[in-house]
């Protein structure tokens, strides 16, 4: 009879031990998903307080310069570049300013892509190098005029060949 209440406590207490286990998990779970809905409504907050600090952007505005450049090259394979080009800009106000100066932006332009050799403008980098210098040339020519160069987003080859 002794050993009768012996084995009598191994199964009480393995099932204390499975009980406080259990309940363990339980508050472990619980408390990881409480906090996960508590600070999601923080960050839910926080990404409205930057939203309304971000202001949304105006639609993409393009200004063409037309007609197409065209320019003789002095020597080499081709024997001309013609370049249509376009102004990208943000700002309503901003597109009157860029027709009110088209001859001037087509004079600086013309200038440039003029003195270009067919040997530059064979490669994709050198097409890109010469947009990178039209975007400044107008951008410099706009800060000459007393405007912000940056409302000019960006200048775009819309077509572009040699022959």
């Amino acid at each position: 009879m002794s050993q009768a209440p012996a084995e009598a406590e191994a199964p009480k207490k393995s099932k204390t031990k499975l009980i406080v286990i259990i309940a363990a998990a339980v508050m472990l779970v619980g408390g990881g998903a409480a906090a996960f809905f508590l600070t999601r409504g923080d960050d839910k907050k926080a990404g409205e307080a930057h939203a309304e600090k971000v202001e949304p952007k105006h639609p993409s505005l393009y200004v063409p310069l037309d007609p197409p450049f065209v320019v003789n090259f002095e020597s080499g394979r081709a024997k001309f570049l013609q370049v249509a080009v376009q102004l990208m800009t943000r700002e309503p106000e901003f597109v009157e300013f860029l027709k009110g100066h088209d001859p001037a932006i087509r004079n600086d332009l013309l200038l440039l892509f003029g003195a270009q050799t067919v040997d530059e403008l064979s490669t994709r980098e050198g097409k890109e190098h010469l947009r990178e210098q039209a975007l400044a040339a107008v951008r410099k020519l706009i800060a000459d005029e007393g405007e912000k160069s940056e409302k000019l987003e960006n200048l775009y080859f819309t077509s572009f060949v040699m022959q």
